[in-house]
């Protein structure tokens, strides 16, 4: 009888979920979207673009086809029956405390922390590390919807005046707030228009800072070519902010400057483009001293770590596309004279400083390797850390005897560490307490073959016991681009997923910067192929292999790895069930026209390039690659409406093209975000929405109901 009941349990069990399945919602229709007649001619190629009047962000039309795109897909996900339960979890899931490493300014030891939902974190002090702790700065007061948010911080030496920036609604374009830190009061007026810029102080007097000048038309899409470093002296007016470097006389694209701990040097690094820079240098300690040239070109990176005196020790990829660390003196110090203190390995290399030693970050397969050096380059040891997985934050004054550093992994959610410097030895500073138990879960790394047989690295985390019967609903996610390094870490978002017994699949792609310089290059201009191919073998594996298959697989990235998934996706329409491409680089033919988008021609190309190029690139430009007729997954666009990074008119064309030529009963929405950027700086109420509709949306796509085990 017993065994009776279980089977009849089961059946109404998967009734019920097939019934669910079936009342899945179908769109009938989208907002229609008006063509128009545009035609751009590259090497005498003529390239139709219908939705190019999407690109004007400050018209009527824009803002009503936005209005109506968002009307269709949040009626969509609303009517999700479990998308509420989603949410709920989530908020449950995200709600414990979170703190950073206490940082050191003055007499004061300032902390990030947030006591759970809090949308933006509040910045903490204590005097002493015993001391009462107060609150310094709250950015939730920064505005009512608590979207104007803290993007970056300096103080200076004697930890007295603190610049900070702001964003609002998102936008790259800050505002620069100077502030006495003894009783909070502000100093001198607000900064504004600044963008792509840090904050380096010159003593208590004035600090450098990097702009444009401000565009044209649209703040948000308009081109920004000519950035200009600034010395902006306390207590005078912006307007008669000191040109230092850059503008008619010496155009670059990108440009930062920063003072030496001794604040005798300004280093200045000049960049067109996201890969190779021109190093300077200013003698700060005698007036009207020349900018001195260390490295020019824009073949190799270089940056000024620290300086003993006249000494400078520079992280270069010169000679060492895994980056080395070298010595040079001021008096002398072209890259002929490069002397190599930690030189080249197998391994990439970052480096920091603190307490007088050197902390080089080594990235093994992706994991963090941490060894100690003194200033000569000897080896003290290699640091114990408390796992596999990632640490950072080595850094700290010379004069400090203890540091403060982060550790995490797929399973350990991020806790502070506090090392001592001399001894060797470290001690667990703070953890989280979340409702998490890492030991019901598994983390494995894999090696791959890529398309041409390349070996690709990917880690796979599922809950322990999973049986991996191709029914499991997996997220894949990757970037493959600019360098960057998709490291192991921890993410409460994922929990959700994870716990109802999915799969996270994080694949290191070519174009990232996980093996150096040249796996960066292996996925840049004509080797751009390898990426989405490199993606799609990633997909293929792990169905090949039953941890999933077509119908239970989401493939997700953002920005850069928007353009990835909206390639893969047109490339290989069968592949996965479900498309998330966020924020994505998704026109390729213009995207270097908008913003600061030219400076990514050192990964992409241009359309202006050569003929082969435009060729190339046309070939896998997602908008441009959407045929009618094909059923492709059901896809969530995801952009925002102050995105000034990859501006939202990529996302706009290609979601046109999709609901245009897609066949199917697959919906293919476009999720807008309003008074939201890129990504920095969001709310973190925006955020668990987000999450909570893209889970709704893939797992109603897949048929899977989950929170339903109560029936």
């Amino acid at each position: 009888m017993k065994n009776n009941l279980i089977i009849l349990s089961f059946a109404l069990l998967m009734a019920c979920n097939m019934e669910k399945a079936e009342e899945k919602k179908v769109i009938e229709s989208y907002p229609e979207t008006a063509k128009v007649d545009t035609v751009d001619t590259y090497f005498g190629v003529e390239v139709a673009d219908p939705y190019r009047w999407l690109e004007d962000d400050r018209s009527e039309q824009t803002a009503e086809w936005v209005k109506a795109q968002n009307e269709v897909t949040f009626g969509y996900l609303n009517s999700i029956p479990f998308r509420d339960k989603i949410e709920e979890r989530l908020t449950k899931l995200w709600n414990y405390k979170k703190e950073g490493a206490p940082q050191k300014h003055g007499d004061y030891y300032y902390t990030y922390k947030n006591d759970g939902l809090q949308n933006q974190w509040v910045i903490y002090r204590k005097k002493g590390l015993e001391g009462e702790e107060e609150l310094f700065l709250d950015p939730n007061t920064f505005s009512e919807d608590a979207t104007t948010s803290l993007a970056g911080t300096s103080f200076t030496k004697d930890g007295s005046l603190l610049a900070y920036s702001i964003s609002e609604g998102g936008s790259d374009w800050r505002k620069i707030i100077v502030l006495n830190t003894a009783d909070k009061s502000m100093v001198g007026d607000t900064l504004t228009d600044v963008k792509f810029s840090g904050v380096s102080w010159k003593g208590n007097e004035g600090f450098y800072y990097s702009s444009y000048d401000k565009p044209k038309g649209s703040e948000l899409s308009a081109k920004t070519q000519e950035h200009k470093l600034y010395y902006h002296q306390l207590g005078t007016p912006q307007s008669s902010d000191k040109l230092v470097f850059g503008g008619s006389e010496t155009p670059r694209r990108y440009i930062g400057g920063s003072v030496s701990d001794d604040e005798k040097y300004l280093f200045i690094t000049a960049a067109n483009s996201t890969s190779g820079n021109e190093l300077y240098i200013k003698d700060l300690s005698k007036e009207n001293s020349p900018i001195v040239p260390i490295a020019t070109g824009f073949e190799s990176e270089h940056y000024v770590l620290d300086n003993e005196g006249e000494k400078l020790l520079i992280v270069t990829n010169l000679d060492a596309p895994n980056q080395r660390l070298v010595q040079v003196s001021v008096n002398d110090p072209s890259t002929e004279n490069y002397k190599d203190i930690i030189p080249e390995t197998e391994n990439v290399l970052s480096v920091s400083t603190a307490g007088g030693n050197i902390f080089a970050n080594y990235m093994v397969d992706v994991k963090t390797e941490i060894h100690q050096f003194d200033y000569e380059g000897n080896k003290i040891r290699q640091v114990e850390l408390p796992g596999i997985g990632t640490a950072g934050g080595f850094g700290g004054e010379k004069e400090d005897a203890t540091l403060y550093y982060s550790f995490t992994s797929f399973t350990y959610p991020s806790a502070i560490f506090k090392y001592n410097i001399k001894e060797g030895t470290s001690e667990l500073y703070w953890k989280p307490a979340i409702d998490f138990d890492p030991e019901a879960y598994v983390t494995e790394q894999v090696f791959y073959d890529s398309k041409d047989g390349t070996k690709i690295p990917m880690f796979i985390t599922y809950k322990k016991g999973l049986e991996l019967n191709g029914k499991n609903p997996t997220y894949l996610y990757a970037y493959g681009g600019f360098n960057v390094s998709l490291r192991p870490g921890f993410s409460v978002s994922r929990l959700i997923w994870l716990e109802e017994g999915g799969i996270y699949a994080q694949p290191n792609l070519r174009g990232g910067g996980e093996y150096g310089e040249a796996w960066h290059e292996a996925g840049t201009k004509m080797n751009k192929q390898n990426v989405f191919d490199d993606f799609i073998a990633a997909g293929e594996y792990l169905i090949k292999n039953n941890y999933t298959s077509s119908d239970y697989l989401a493939i997700a990235g953002g920005s850069n790895g928007g353009l990835l998934v909206g390639a893969t996706m047109t490339q290989r329409p069968d592949l996965a069930k479900v498309a998330f491409p966020a924020v994505g680089v998704m026109d390729m033919l213009r995207y270097h026209t908008f913003t600061a988008g030219a400076g990514w021609a050192s990964d992409y190309g241009t359309s202006e390039d050569s003929k082969e190029m435009f060729e190339y690139i046309l070939g896998y430009s997602p908008v441009h690659n959407v045929e009618k007729g094909v059923e492709y997954p059901a896809t969530m666009v995801t952009t925002a409406d102050h995105d000034d990074r990859v501006v939202p008119a990529h996302s706009f064309k290609f979601a046109a093209e999709l609901q245009s030529k897609h066949e199917g009963d697959h919906p293919v929405l476009i999720r807008i975000e309003t008074n939201a950027g890129h990504g920095a700086g969001k709310p973190t109420d925006k955020i668990i929405d987000e999450y909570a509709d893209m889970y709704a949306f893939a797992w109603y796509n897949m048929g899977v109901v989950p929170y339903d085990k109560e029936m």
